[in-house]
């Protein structure tokens, strides 16, 4: 079955997920009250694997565990946060968590900015966007705050006009002129570099495409902007209490490590990422 037909069964299998990921969180409220207080715990998204446990390793020459948490989605990591399951996490920008704390009511806080990453629209069928054909499949994000992102780069690519591209939850319904006809897909965010084989263009993030193995990620036909609300933040709690300064001090390390640098242009390839914090 093809990705973008798997797509369609997903629906159908969304309470089945909710459970799934309370009951997981459950368990691993459990598990984390068996471990010590003085461990700093970090809740982050894949793609930032080697990059934080990196970091992880130098502040362990300064006395500070480290215990690095993968999450799947991109909702759990805020849930575990407010639960007080971790002291941070880092997967979102700006834009996202300001959307999370609007639909949850939830107490987070941007306690420091990291990096940040262009995104771009990338095709494995089509050189060049004005290839795109009538009726192609477009493949973005499904949550507001992606997909926002991306109705606003198909929009600056000249491929569909929406009512203000500076609007940061530009939805489907703002879409006020689509001449080719696109058929745009949503799926989870890091869901779209796996439609890559198989859509006309998808809106990619740099990381997933290299996690997945499917593009270049300089391969892009059209990139966005720097723009510094996309930094990748860690966030906290609001009443977050950093005990000894660890969180600050793991944040200085990531921000000064020519280890980081070297991991980013690797991960995400030179010029796709940049400093948030400068």
């Amino acid at each position: 079955m093809s990705f973008l037909k798997r797509k369609n069964h997903k629906l159908i299998t969304i309470s089945v997920v909710a459970v799934a990921i309370v009951a997981g969180l459950v368990g691993y409220r459990l598990l984390t009250h068996q471990t010590q207080t003085n461990v700093l715990k970090i809740g982050i998204s894949p793609p930032y694997a080697e990059l934080l446990a990196s970091v992880a390793k130098e502040v362990k020459a300064k006395g500070i565990d480290v215990k690095l948490i993968e999450f799947s989605d991109w909702q759990a990591p805020n849930v575990a946060v407010q639960n007080g399951d971790i002291d941070a996490n880092f997967f979102q920008q700006s834009v996202f968590l300001a959307n999370a704390i609007r639909e949850t009511g939830y107490d987070l806080h941007p306690f420091a900015k990291g990096s940040g990453s262009h995104v771009g629209l990338y095709s494995k069928k089509h050189s060049s966007l004005k290839d795109i054909p009538n009726n192609a499949k477009v493949v973005v994000p499904s949550d507001p705050v992606n997909l926002s992102r991306g109705l606003t780069l198909l929009a600056r690519a000249g491929l569909l006009s929406v009512k203000d591209v500076n609007n940061e939850l530009t939805t489907l319904e703002d879409i006020t002129s689509n001449p080719k006809n696109l058929k745009l897909i949503e799926v989870e965010g890091p869901q779209t570099a796996h439609a890559y084989h198989e859509a006309d263009l998808i809106l990619g993030f740099p990381h997933y495409l290299k996690l997945a193995k499917v593009a270049d990620p300089n391969s892009a036909l059209f990139i966005d902007p720097v723009n510094k609300k996309f930094a990748i933040l860690f966030v906290t709690r609001k009443d977050y209490q950093d005990q000894d300064k660890k969180l600050e001090t793991f944040v200085q390390t990531f921000q000064n490590s020519e280890k980081v640098r070297t991991i980013l242009d690797k991960d995400f390839g030179q010029g796709l990422w940049f400093e948030g914090w400068k």
